[in-house]
């Protein structure tokens, strides 16, 4: 079976012409017009690349990508922009693509570029381990104590940010930026009973507890006698 691809382009003509192009090399596309939708549709996967462009509506594409290698996606990306200078570049691969093209470009050389990204390979899917908890982001399972837990979306991905960064505090305005795209529009309210709903769910039943508030600064992921 062929590649699937990923397109995220907000010009309709640009997107149409790779669409048929990689098509026409028996890739597999998937289209999205803008940031918002990209990050929804890379994130059900799963995809062999991502091509993006950085200059989208809804969710610029420097975001999209950390926002995916954030949650733990490794899906490779190429990253497409008409911005060429070198910090534009550095700031690209720092967001976390493996490749960058400028505009305007040949057919010919995005096709090389993505079969090189393809070439390198998926890095491999990442096992979080906290005491017995446990979180794989290939399968996205948690378990702790070998017993499964069983989490919604936001609760998932809260779990990862704290996870990722165990044994340190995370602020509120991190958790933010991490599971909900932006670091406005959610009350500090609703941050603190998502936390309450995944502490349940984590460290009700269980005599050690991970999730730790740490008063005036964030949570902390940590064994209790880390959390301190």
């Amino acid at each position: 079976m062929n590649e699937s691809i990923l397109i995220i382009e907000d010009d309709l003509e640009m997107a149409q012409v790779l669409q048929q192009g990689l098509e026409q090399e028996t890739y597999r596309v998937s289209l999205a017009h803008n940031g918002g939708k990209g990050l929804e549709m890379a994130r059900s996967g799963p995809f062999e690349a991502i091509v993006l462009d950085v200059m989208l509506p809804a969710l610029d594409g420097y975001s999209l990508a950390r926002q995916l290698r954030a949650e733990g996606n490794s899906t490779p990306i190429l990253m497409l922009t008409a911005l060429d200078g070198t910090a534009d570049i550095v700031t690209g691969l720092d967001a976390g693509a493996e490749d960058y093209l400028t505009k305007p470009f040949s057919f010919i050389e995005l096709l090389a570029r993505l079969r090189a990204v393809l070439r390198r390979g998926r890095p491999q899917p990442v096992t979080f381990r906290v005491a017995d908890l446990t979180m794989d982001t290939a399968s996205h399972a948690v378990t702790r104590d070998g017993q499964s837990i069983s989490l919604t979306k936001t609760e998932y991905l809260l779990l990862g940010v704290l996870m990722r960064n165990a044994g340190h505090v995370v602020s509120r305005g991190e958790i933010v930026k991490a599971v909900w795209e932006s670091r406005t529009g959610i009350e500090q309210n609703s941050i603190d009973a998502y936390v309450k709903t995944l502490r349940a769910k984590v460290d009700e039943n269980y005599r050690e507890k991970l999730i730790h508030t740490v008063r005036g600064f964030g949570y902390k992921l940590a064994p209790a006698s880390d959390s301190l």
